[in-house]
Protein backbone atom coordinates (compact mmCIF):
# COMPACT_ATOMS: atom_id res chain seq x y z
CA UNK A 1 0.00 0.00 0.00
CA UNK A 2 2.67 2.54 0.69
CA UNK A 3 4.64 1.56 -2.25
CA UNK A 4 1.66 1.96 -4.35
CA UNK A 5 1.09 5.41 -2.75
CA UNK A 6 4.72 6.48 -3.23
CA UNK A 7 4.13 5.79 -7.26
CA UNK A 8 0.82 7.86 -7.22
CA UNK A 9 2.56 10.79 -5.54
CA UNK A 10 5.52 10.76 -7.82
CA UNK A 11 3.16 11.16 -10.77
CA UNK A 12 1.58 14.13 -9.71
CA UNK A 13 4.40 16.46 -8.73
CA UNK A 14 4.78 19.51 -10.68
CA UNK A 15 1.79 18.94 -12.86
CA UNK A 16 0.75 21.87 -14.79
CA UNK A 17 -2.05 24.25 -14.44
CA UNK A 18 -2.37 24.04 -10.76
CA UNK A 19 -3.12 27.48 -9.55
CA UNK A 20 -2.95 26.59 -5.86
CA UNK A 21 0.90 24.99 -5.70
CA UNK A 22 1.91 27.96 -8.42
CA UNK A 23 1.39 30.47 -5.78
CA UNK A 24 4.04 28.73 -3.44
CA UNK A 25 6.43 28.76 -7.17
CA UNK A 26 5.82 32.67 -7.69
CA UNK A 27 6.53 33.64 -4.61
CA UNK A 28 10.39 32.21 -5.19
CA UNK A 29 10.23 34.18 -8.01
CA UNK A 30 9.02 37.10 -6.09
CA UNK A 31 11.93 36.59 -3.85
CA UNK A 32 14.51 36.30 -7.21
CA UNK A 33 13.44 39.54 -8.07
CA UNK A 34 13.96 41.65 -4.44
CA UNK A 35 17.26 39.63 -4.07
CA UNK A 36 19.76 41.60 -5.42
CA UNK A 37 18.60 44.73 -3.95
CA UNK A 38 19.55 45.13 -0.44
CA UNK A 39 17.95 48.38 0.67
CA UNK A 40 14.93 46.34 -0.37
CA UNK A 41 15.60 43.67 2.36
CA UNK A 42 16.00 45.85 4.60
CA UNK A 43 13.21 48.04 4.42
CA UNK A 44 11.26 44.63 4.60
CA UNK A 45 12.46 43.72 7.41
CA UNK A 46 11.24 46.37 9.04
CA UNK A 47 7.70 47.11 7.63
CA UNK A 48 4.72 47.21 9.73
CA UNK A 49 2.08 48.75 7.43
CA UNK A 50 0.24 47.36 4.77
CA UNK A 51 0.70 50.21 2.55
CA UNK A 52 4.18 49.44 2.59
CA UNK A 53 4.26 49.31 -1.03
CA UNK A 54 3.82 52.72 -1.16
CA UNK A 55 7.11 53.54 0.36
CA UNK A 56 9.34 50.50 -1.52
CA UNK A 57 9.60 52.87 -4.73
CA UNK A 58 12.03 54.94 -2.83
CA UNK A 59 14.83 52.60 -2.01
CA UNK A 60 17.35 51.13 -5.01
CA UNK A 61 15.70 48.45 -6.80
CA UNK A 62 12.25 49.58 -4.99
CA UNK A 63 10.29 50.18 -8.63
CA UNK A 64 11.02 46.30 -9.41
CA UNK A 65 10.27 44.64 -6.18
CA UNK A 66 6.95 46.68 -6.40
CA UNK A 67 5.87 45.43 -9.58
CA UNK A 68 6.94 42.12 -8.98
CA UNK A 69 4.68 42.40 -5.28
CA UNK A 70 2.04 43.46 -7.67
CA UNK A 71 2.13 41.09 -10.02
CA UNK A 72 1.52 38.42 -7.61
CA UNK A 73 -0.88 40.01 -5.10
CA UNK A 74 -2.88 40.58 -8.73
CA UNK A 75 -2.79 36.66 -9.20
CA UNK A 76 -3.18 35.39 -5.68
CA UNK A 77 -3.89 38.99 -3.44
CA UNK A 78 -7.17 37.33 -2.59
CA UNK A 79 -5.94 33.86 -1.44
CA UNK A 80 -5.35 33.85 2.78
CA UNK A 81 -6.69 31.69 5.56
CA UNK A 82 -10.46 31.05 6.14
CA UNK A 83 -10.18 32.50 2.79
CA UNK A 84 -14.20 31.98 2.02
CA UNK A 85 -15.27 33.80 5.19
CA UNK A 86 -15.65 37.43 4.40
CA UNK A 87 -14.51 38.68 7.75
CA UNK A 88 -10.82 37.22 7.69
CA UNK A 89 -7.69 38.96 6.18
CA UNK A 90 -5.64 38.25 3.46
CA UNK A 91 -2.44 37.40 2.03
CA UNK A 92 -1.49 40.92 0.79
CA UNK A 93 -1.31 42.02 4.37
CA UNK A 94 1.99 42.74 5.83
CA UNK A 95 2.46 40.20 8.47
CA UNK A 96 1.25 37.36 5.73
CA UNK A 97 3.12 37.76 2.50
CA UNK A 98 6.41 39.89 4.11
CA UNK A 99 7.75 36.67 6.32
CA UNK A 100 7.11 34.51 3.44
CA UNK A 101 9.01 36.76 0.87
CA UNK A 102 12.07 37.42 3.59
CA UNK A 103 11.70 33.51 4.33
CA UNK A 104 12.41 32.54 0.70
CA UNK A 105 15.35 35.29 0.18
CA UNK A 106 17.12 33.96 3.16
CA UNK A 107 16.61 29.89 2.37
CA UNK A 108 16.70 29.68 -1.27
CA UNK A 109 19.40 30.64 -3.92
CA UNK A 110 17.91 32.28 -7.40
CA UNK A 111 16.20 30.11 -9.40
CA UNK A 112 14.26 27.58 -7.04
CA UNK A 113 10.74 27.69 -7.99
CA UNK A 114 11.79 26.09 -11.81
CA UNK A 115 14.63 24.04 -9.99
CA UNK A 116 12.24 22.67 -7.83
CA UNK A 117 9.66 22.42 -10.64
CA UNK A 118 11.54 20.66 -13.00
CA UNK A 119 13.41 18.25 -10.37
CA UNK A 120 9.81 17.54 -9.27
CA UNK A 121 8.52 16.93 -12.80
CA UNK A 122 11.68 15.02 -14.01
CA UNK A 123 11.05 12.37 -10.75
CA UNK A 124 7.37 11.80 -12.41
CA UNK A 125 8.54 11.40 -15.90
CA UNK A 126 10.74 9.12 -14.47
CA UNK A 127 8.46 6.76 -12.76
CA UNK A 128 5.88 7.01 -15.79
CA UNK A 129 8.75 5.77 -17.75
CA UNK A 130 9.29 2.64 -15.61
CA UNK A 131 5.91 1.80 -15.25
CA UNK A 132 5.00 1.78 -18.84
CA UNK A 133 8.55 -0.23 -19.53
CA UNK A 134 7.82 -2.80 -17.09
CA UNK A 135 4.75 -3.11 -19.23
CA UNK A 136 6.78 -3.76 -22.07
CA UNK A 137 9.17 -6.03 -20.58
CA UNK A 138 5.98 -8.21 -19.34
CA UNK A 139 5.05 -8.10 -22.97
CA UNK A 140 1.58 -6.44 -21.99
CA UNK A 141 1.96 -3.52 -24.60
CA UNK A 142 -2.13 -3.05 -24.51
CA UNK A 143 -1.20 -2.45 -21.11
CA UNK A 144 1.04 -0.06 -21.14
CA UNK A 145 -0.46 2.25 -23.47
CA UNK A 146 -3.73 2.49 -21.40
CA UNK A 147 -1.31 2.83 -18.23
CA UNK A 148 0.30 5.87 -20.48
CA UNK A 149 -3.33 6.76 -21.17
CA UNK A 150 -3.90 6.86 -17.28
CA UNK A 151 -1.12 8.78 -16.87
CA UNK A 152 -1.46 12.18 -18.85
CA UNK A 153 -5.04 12.57 -18.06
CA UNK A 154 -4.23 12.84 -14.05
CA UNK A 155 -1.14 15.67 -14.51
CA UNK A 156 -2.60 17.14 -16.91
CA UNK A 157 -6.13 17.63 -15.39
CA UNK A 158 -5.79 17.39 -11.90
CA UNK A 159 -4.81 20.71 -11.49
CA UNK A 160 -7.98 21.76 -12.85
CA UNK A 161 -9.74 21.05 -9.35
CA UNK A 162 -8.20 24.07 -7.82
CA UNK A 163 -9.63 26.46 -10.22
CA UNK A 164 -13.39 26.72 -8.62
CA UNK A 165 -12.32 27.42 -5.29
CA UNK A 166 -9.68 30.04 -6.87
CA UNK A 167 -12.73 31.74 -8.87
CA UNK A 168 -14.77 31.64 -6.11
CA UNK A 169 -12.20 33.27 -3.60
CA UNK A 170 -11.38 35.88 -6.61
CA UNK A 171 -15.08 36.73 -6.49
CA UNK A 172 -14.92 37.21 -2.79
CA UNK A 173 -12.25 39.91 -2.83
CA UNK A 174 -14.75 41.93 -5.06
CA UNK A 175 -17.08 41.75 -2.61
CA UNK A 176 -15.06 42.42 0.14
CA UNK A 177 -13.73 45.58 -1.25
CA UNK A 178 -17.16 47.06 -2.07
CA UNK A 179 -17.98 46.30 1.61
CA UNK A 180 -14.83 48.48 2.73
CA UNK A 181 -15.85 51.10 -0.05
CA UNK A 182 -19.52 51.38 1.61
CA UNK A 183 -17.56 51.26 4.73
CA UNK A 184 -15.79 54.39 3.60
CA UNK A 185 -19.58 56.53 2.91
CA UNK A 186 -20.48 54.75 6.41
CA UNK A 187 -17.79 56.80 8.01
CA UNK A 188 -17.91 60.47 6.43
CA UNK A 189 -21.89 59.82 7.09
CA UNK A 190 -20.95 59.59 10.99
CA UNK A 191 -22.42 56.25 11.47
CA UNK A 192 -19.22 54.03 11.86
CA UNK A 193 -16.31 55.21 13.69
CA UNK A 194 -13.94 52.71 11.27
CA UNK A 195 -14.38 51.20 8.40
CA UNK A 196 -12.88 47.78 9.24
CA UNK A 197 -16.22 47.88 11.96
CA UNK A 198 -18.53 47.04 8.86
CA UNK A 199 -15.98 43.86 8.48
CA UNK A 200 -16.04 42.69 12.18
CA UNK A 201 -19.65 41.80 12.83
CA UNK A 202 -20.34 40.49 9.40
CA UNK A 203 -22.53 37.63 11.05
CA UNK A 204 -24.83 40.04 12.68
CA UNK A 205 -27.40 42.28 10.73
CA UNK A 206 -26.03 46.05 9.53
CA UNK A 207 -29.26 47.48 9.73
CA UNK A 208 -28.36 48.52 13.04
CA UNK A 209 -25.47 51.05 12.18
CA UNK A 210 -27.55 52.98 9.84
CA UNK A 211 -30.77 53.13 11.98
CA UNK A 212 -29.18 53.09 15.44
CA UNK A 213 -25.87 54.27 15.13
CA UNK A 214 -24.91 54.63 18.61
CA UNK A 215 -25.53 51.03 18.93
CA UNK A 216 -22.27 49.95 16.68
CA UNK A 217 -19.49 49.62 19.31
CA UNK A 218 -22.21 47.73 21.33
CA UNK A 219 -22.53 45.19 18.36
CA UNK A 220 -18.96 45.13 17.40
CA UNK A 221 -18.20 44.11 21.01
CA UNK A 222 -20.97 41.46 20.82
CA UNK A 223 -19.30 40.01 17.92
CA UNK A 224 -16.05 40.05 19.04
CA UNK A 225 -17.27 38.10 22.25
CA UNK A 226 -19.39 35.73 20.25
CA UNK A 227 -15.79 35.15 18.23
CA UNK A 228 -13.85 34.20 20.72
CA UNK A 229 -16.42 32.14 22.23
CA UNK A 230 -16.56 30.01 19.20
CA UNK A 231 -12.82 29.50 18.83
CA UNK A 232 -12.71 27.54 22.01
CA UNK A 233 -14.69 25.69 20.61
CA UNK A 234 -13.97 21.90 18.77
CA UNK A 235 -16.60 20.59 16.56
CA UNK A 236 -17.33 17.21 15.97
CA UNK A 237 -14.66 15.65 13.06
CA UNK A 238 -17.46 14.25 11.30
CA UNK A 239 -21.63 14.80 11.25
CA UNK A 240 -24.87 14.44 8.89
CA UNK A 241 -26.96 16.95 7.76
CA UNK A 242 -29.50 15.29 10.75
CA UNK A 243 -26.63 17.12 12.86
CA UNK A 244 -25.90 13.33 14.34
CA UNK A 245 -22.17 12.85 15.27
CA UNK A 246 -19.99 10.01 14.34
CA UNK A 247 -17.55 9.20 16.10
CA UNK A 248 -15.06 6.08 15.77
CA UNK A 249 -10.39 5.60 16.18
CA UNK A 250 -8.38 4.94 14.26
CA UNK A 251 -6.36 1.27 13.69
CA UNK A 252 -3.50 1.65 15.60
CA UNK A 253 -1.94 -1.56 14.65
CA UNK A 254 2.07 -1.60 13.55
CA UNK A 255 1.94 2.08 15.21
CA UNK A 256 4.42 3.28 17.76
CA UNK A 257 3.03 3.14 21.21
CA UNK A 258 2.83 6.90 21.28
CA UNK A 259 2.31 8.25 18.02
CA UNK A 260 -0.31 10.63 16.57
CA UNK A 261 -2.28 8.65 14.47
CA UNK A 262 -3.68 10.33 10.97
CA UNK A 263 -4.69 9.52 7.44
CA UNK A 264 -1.74 8.89 5.30
CA UNK A 265 -1.66 11.62 2.33
CA UNK A 266 1.72 11.64 0.74
CA UNK A 267 4.66 9.06 1.03
CA UNK A 268 7.56 9.86 2.70
CA UNK A 269 9.03 10.25 6.40
CA UNK A 270 11.15 13.03 7.63
CA UNK A 271 12.44 14.09 10.78
CA UNK A 272 13.07 17.53 12.09
CA UNK A 273 12.22 20.32 13.94
CA UNK A 274 8.79 21.56 14.10
CA UNK A 275 6.90 24.72 14.38
CA UNK A 276 3.40 24.90 15.92
CA UNK A 277 0.94 27.21 13.41
CA UNK A 278 -2.02 28.71 14.91
CA UNK A 279 -2.27 31.55 13.57
CA UNK A 280 -0.79 32.13 9.67
CA UNK A 281 -0.21 35.59 10.46
CA UNK A 282 2.38 34.57 13.15
CA UNK A 283 3.82 32.05 11.45
CA UNK A 284 7.69 32.73 10.86
CA UNK A 285 8.52 30.41 8.18
CA UNK A 286 12.28 29.12 8.33
CA UNK A 287 13.92 26.50 5.51
CA UNK A 288 13.95 22.94 7.05
CA UNK A 289 11.20 23.61 9.43
CA UNK A 290 8.12 20.96 9.73
CA UNK A 291 4.86 23.15 9.82
CA UNK A 292 2.39 21.85 12.14
CA UNK A 293 -1.20 23.55 11.95
CA UNK A 294 -4.51 22.86 13.42
CA UNK A 295 -6.19 23.49 9.36
CA UNK A 296 -4.75 23.35 6.14
CA UNK A 297 -5.19 26.60 3.87
CA UNK A 298 -4.70 28.30 0.96
CA UNK A 299 -2.40 31.53 2.80
CA UNK A 300 -0.50 28.50 4.21
CA UNK A 301 1.18 26.96 1.14
CA UNK A 302 3.93 29.50 0.13
CA UNK A 303 4.92 27.97 3.71
CA UNK A 304 5.17 24.66 2.15
CA UNK A 305 8.10 25.97 -0.09
CA UNK A 306 10.92 26.20 1.72
CA UNK A 307 9.37 23.58 4.61
CA UNK A 308 10.12 19.94 4.31
CA UNK A 309 6.80 19.02 5.49
CA UNK A 310 3.15 19.78 6.39
CA UNK A 311 0.82 18.44 9.03
CA UNK A 312 -2.38 19.81 9.88
CA UNK A 313 -4.67 18.91 12.12
CA UNK A 314 -7.70 18.36 10.29
CA UNK A 315 -8.14 17.85 6.42
CA UNK A 316 -8.86 15.28 4.06
CA UNK A 317 -7.23 12.94 1.43
CA UNK A 318 -8.46 15.41 -1.67
CA UNK A 319 -8.17 18.61 0.32
CA UNK A 320 -6.24 21.52 -0.86
CA UNK A 321 -3.38 20.98 1.34
CA UNK A 322 -3.28 16.80 0.69
CA UNK A 323 -3.16 17.69 -3.06
CA UNK A 324 -0.44 20.63 -2.68
CA UNK A 325 1.66 18.04 -0.25
CA UNK A 326 1.87 15.36 -3.01
CA UNK A 327 2.70 18.85 -5.94
CA UNK A 328 5.74 19.55 -3.80
CA UNK A 329 7.01 15.72 -3.17
CA UNK A 330 6.28 16.84 1.14
CA UNK A 331 5.68 13.83 3.12
CA UNK A 332 2.55 14.88 5.07
CA UNK A 333 -0.31 13.28 7.31
CA UNK A 334 -3.88 14.62 8.11
CA UNK A 335 -6.44 14.09 10.71
CA UNK A 336 -4.19 13.13 14.05
CA UNK A 337 -5.35 13.45 17.14
CA UNK A 338 -7.11 16.58 18.19
CA UNK A 339 -5.65 19.05 20.16
CA UNK A 340 -1.98 17.85 18.27
CA UNK A 341 -1.04 21.42 17.76
CA UNK A 342 -1.32 21.57 22.03
CA UNK A 343 0.48 18.03 22.36
CA UNK A 344 3.39 18.89 20.57
CA UNK A 345 5.57 21.77 22.12
CA UNK A 346 6.79 24.68 19.10
CA UNK A 347 10.68 23.42 18.85
CA UNK A 348 10.16 19.90 19.40
CA UNK A 349 12.05 17.53 17.07
CA UNK A 350 9.34 14.62 15.44
CA UNK A 351 9.25 12.11 12.95
CA UNK A 352 6.01 12.47 10.26
CA UNK A 353 5.20 9.39 8.42
CA UNK A 354 3.44 10.37 5.58
CA UNK A 355 3.24 6.77 3.77
CA UNK A 356 1.59 5.17 7.07
CA UNK A 357 0.02 8.48 8.39
CA UNK A 358 1.64 8.81 12.02
CA UNK A 359 3.85 11.66 13.75
CA UNK A 360 6.12 10.61 16.75
CA UNK A 361 7.49 12.93 18.97
CA UNK A 362 11.32 12.24 19.41
CA UNK A 363 12.69 14.72 21.81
Amino acid sequence: MAGEKGVADTLTQSVPNNVTSEMGLALLDVADVIRPYPAVVAYLQQVKNDDFLDELVKHKGGEEARAAIAAFLDQCGMRCAGEIDITTALVRKTDTLVPLLLSNIQNFAPGESQRRFCYKGGRSVAKEAGLTSACGACQMATKAAETKRMIDLVRNLIGYREYPKYDIVSRYLIYKQALLQEAARLVQAHVLQTGTSIISPARTPREGFCTHPSTESQIIDNAKMSSRHYAKLTPPRVFTSEKSRITGAYNRDNLPTDALAGLPVSAGVIEDLHGVILNMAEANPAGGDILVRALPTQAGHPCLSPSKVSSPEVSGLMTHSAVIAREYGLPERLSAWRNATKLIKDGQRIRVNGADGFVEVLE
